[in-house]
């Protein structure tokens, strides 16, 4: 090769390595999303598995024996006080009512003849016509007379009792249930036969069971609301059906909500022992009826006295990996650190904070992918989310 074409070669090669030296810019800090960490006084709610039941459920029996005679009510028909439900040949127990008159009658009759007899003796027994002992056996006869005429009322009194107890009427407003016995049947032989059941559903009653821990953060409010008398509860359940605020939620088995709320009105007298939760009565206005005696309900409330000063940040800012909550906080010279969080419960599309940040921090909630720990970023306020609904926290 001539000096030429080998000068060349190596100016080409110098000026290759003098464009090597040159470094491209840094690529610039990835635009990130972030929240503030907001302190609010959120309440905080929980739930429970209840069964709805009749306020007031009777059991509607046949006290006399006899053959049922007829069913009155329509099954599953809405009854009122004072509504006949069944009817029992009465014919036995009429003629028990004529004998008993009779014997009154006769006892009476008995007792007159003995007061004229102890009238009429004792004048003669003063001018010792008879004898003293004549007028003392003839006192000791109109006394049992006395008695026997007692004896008679009450047993009259009694088969007009037990004829009374042949028609069968509804003791309260509510639900019949479907006839337990066929018309023709004998009933009342020996105990007294169940003929069908009434439940009185306005207001309706969910049972369900609290934990040791729920029970103590609702005993104060709770024995306050049981302590009320029934004017008092009927007036709140009447603010209820005209749309009143209340304690309790109710959620039935379609996850729909009930319009009407409630309040607790009765805690059972032990906490068992086995499951370590306690029995709560609550009440709710019912008057369209749909809830009825065993139906499937989710019972909500708040607990008293927790959600004050509350920590919340978005569902987004939070990452899960088993079991393990982190978030990525944007420090004051906006560079990123992975931080460990333990959160409790969900506020809508918001996660409550238990430890781990402060109020006031900044925390990504889009850009997660970009950012490692101590990653420098370009932080930008996400867009505002509206307030979640009441009642939404879990």
């Amino acid at each position: 090769m001539s000096f030429r074409p080998r000068l060349l070669a190596w100016l080409a090669f110098g000026l290759a390595l003098g464009c090597g030296e040159k470094t491209p810019p840094p690529p610039p800090p990835p635009t990130v999303l972030f929240a503030t960490v907001v302190k609010e006084d959120v309440p905080v709610y929980t739930e429970f598995v209840g069964t709805v039941n009749g306020y007031i459920n009777v059991e509607i029996r046949a006290r006399v024996a006899g053959f049922l005679d007829s069913q009155a009510y329509k099954d599953g028909a809405y009854v009122k006080a004072g509504t006949l439900l069944f009817t029992i040949d009465p014919r036995q127990y009429q003629s028990q009512v004529l004998q008993a008159r009779g014997d009154l009658a006769q006892a009476q009759a008995m007792l007159t003849r003995d007061n004229i007899t102890v009238q009429r003796y004792r004048p003669l027994a003063a001018k010792q016509a008879i004898s003293q002992q004549d007028l003392d056996n003839a006192i000791a006869t109109q006394e049992s007379a006395v008695g026997q005429v007692q004896t008679a009322k009450a047993s009259l009194e009694q088969a007009k009792l037990n004829l009374s107890y042949t028609k069968i009427y509804s003791p309260v407003d509510g639900i019949a249930g479907t006839t337990l016995v066929n018309v023709g049947n004998l009933v009342g032989q020996g105990t007294p036969t169940l003929l069908t059941t009434i439940s009185q559903v306005e207001p309706s009653k969910v049972i369900f069971n609290a934990s040791e821990g729920e029970y103590l953060r609702y005993a104060a409010k709770a024995r306050q609301l049981e302590e009320q008398d029934t004017a008092e509860m009927n007036r709140r359940l009447a603010e209820m059906r005209d749309g009143g605020p209340g304690p309790l939620e109710l959620i039935l088995a379609d996850n729909s909500v009930y319009p009407y709320r409630g309040f607790i009105i009765a805690l059972q007298r032990q906490v068992q022992t086995t499951t370590g939760t306690i029995q709560l009565e609550a009440v709710f206005p019912n008057p369209k009826a749909l809830l009825r005696p065993g139906q499937y309900a989710r019972v909500r409330g708040a607990l008293p006295g927790l959600g004050a000063d509350t920590l919340l940040i978005p569902q987004a800012a939070v990452t899960e990996i088993q079991g393990t909550f982190t978030v990525a906080v944007v420090a004051a010279d906006d560079k990123v650190h992975i931080r460990t969080v333990e959160v409790g419960r969900r506020v809508g599309w918001q996660w409550i904070v238990t430890s781990g940040l402060e109020a006031g921090e900044r925390v990504i909630t889009e850009g997660l992918q970009k950012v490692t720990n101590g990653t420098l970023v370009k932080p930008q306020p996400a867009p505002a989310t509206p307030t979640p609904p009441a009642g939404s926290v879990r």
